[in-house]
């Protein structure tokens, strides 16, 4: 069978014209050469050079051999560094999961735009879908990435947490709330609120630590007529079924008429990168290059 060493040496001498430059170029012997090409022409039964005076010339068997054989060697380049790629994280493609409190906004859009920019063999399939279930699939293997907000309640065992950055909780409400107008807000003027997003026992996420910030305060917050864990609670406050305290980044997809209000207290909310333990170089470069940009912009802000 002919190999690709075969193949590499009969084109190296079509193309510099001679055995002896071939030779040169691929740091052999002459003569080492020269056996092979013979035993190339003995394995196909033709052979693909005359042999002149003064250069080798292609037979017709030769020529046509010379088109597939640099058309093989191309693709096996292209193979060979395909294969590369996907060892090294540059190239492939990601699932991508981000909660309803997480939007693709500000800091986030701007470092995925940035990495997908200098990897562009790489593709992102991107999906909404809650914390909980984003670890789960994670776990499972259905599932490369997931962006969540912090805390989460249930560990898995084969999934890893990267926290990405933080920013302030704000409290929302609506444009003719009586607080919309105030300069900041104290959590313990809550108390009597009706917040539209109340944790589920078996969940985190926000609206468990927006409980927790409430119950440090000295209450447990009320929950209004229509509650919500998803960006409708946008909507709901809007309408002035109630309030909630939302994280910043929230802002950029809320209606103008949703006012965020500063709270008196530090409330920091983290944004944190989920994956496998046991995840392949291109999920580890992702995680790399993403959590290395949040650590940037907290630096710049």
């Amino acid at each position: 069978m002919t190999s690709i060493r075969q193949l590499r040496y009969f084109v190296e001498i079509a193309q510099s014209g001679s055995f002896s430059a071939a030779a040169e170029r691929l740091y052999i012997a002459q003569s080492a050469l020269s056996r092979q090409i013979k035993e190339l022409e003995h394995q196909l039964g033709t052979p693909l050079f005359e042999r002149t005076a003064r250069q080798p010339r292609l037979t017709s068997a030769g020529l046509a051999f010379l088109d597939r054989a640099q058309r093989l060697l191309a693709d096996l380049d292209q193979a060979e560094r395909l294969a590369q790629e996907i060892g090294q994280g540059l190239r492939g493609s990601l699932r991508l999961n981000h909660s309803s409190t997480v939007p693709l906004t500000g800091r986030l859009l701007a470092s995925l735009g940035s990495y997908l920019n200098n990897n562009p063999g790489v593709s992102l399939e991107i999906a909404q879908q809650s914390s909980e279930a984003q670890l789960e699939d994670i776990a499972e293997g259905r599932l490369e990435l997931g962006l969540l907000r912090l805390p989460v309640l249930r560990q898995h065992q084969e999934v890893e947490i990267h926290a990405l950055f933080s920013e302030p909780l704000l409290l929302a409400v609506a444009a003719d709330h009586p607080l919309a107008d105030a300069p900041q807000v104290a959590l313990a003027r809550l108390r009597d609120e009706r917040f539209i997003s109340i944790p589920h026992r078996q969940r985190g996420g926000l609206s468990y630590l927006s409980a927790s910030l409430c119950m440090e305060a000295g209450f447990f917050p009320r929950a209004a007529q229509v509650v919500s864990r998803k960006t409708t609670q946008l909507q709901l406050i809007q309408a002035g079924f109630g309030v909630a305290l939302l994280p910043a980044c929230m802002r950029d997809i809320a209606p103008a008429s949703v006012r965020f209000i500063p709270l008196q207290e530090a409330c920091p909310s983290t944004v944190a990168l989920a994956c496998r333990r046991d995840a392949g170089e291109l999920v580890r470069q992702f995680v790399s290059t993403m959590s290395g940009s949040s650590a940037s912009t907290d630096n710049q802000a």
